[in-house]
């Protein structure tokens, strides 16, 4: 497996994430600035897709930390990497 092979994979995780951290950014200014709010669902559903977007805004922020249906955005993350470590050894191996 050569660099040029993981780049692209790569970069689009990558801006999954970053879409989806400013996803909750925009969620929490809502909450500051009395916007639009975006309903938890939708944030779950792309926490899903951008698992590490989401927790670190929800760090950052103390965004929807408090949120018991938010518990589940680590398990997302947890996932992730699993299924990231067995495409590496199906590729790899």
């Amino acid at each position: 497996m050569t660099f040029s092979s993981l780049f692209i994979p790569s970069a689009i995780y990558t801006c999954q994430n970053l879409l989806v951290f400013a996803v909750f950014t925009y969620d929490k200014l809502g909450a500051k600035m009395r916007w639009g709010r975006i309903s938890e669902n939708v944030l779950l559903l792309i926490a899903a897709i951008g698992p590490v977007g989401a927790l670190t805004a929800m760090t950052v922020f103390r965004h929807k930390t408090r949120h018991v249906k938010f518990i589940i955005v680590p398990v997302f993350l947890i996932l992730h990497v699993f299924l990231v470590v067995w495409l590496w050894f199906q590729v790899a191996g």
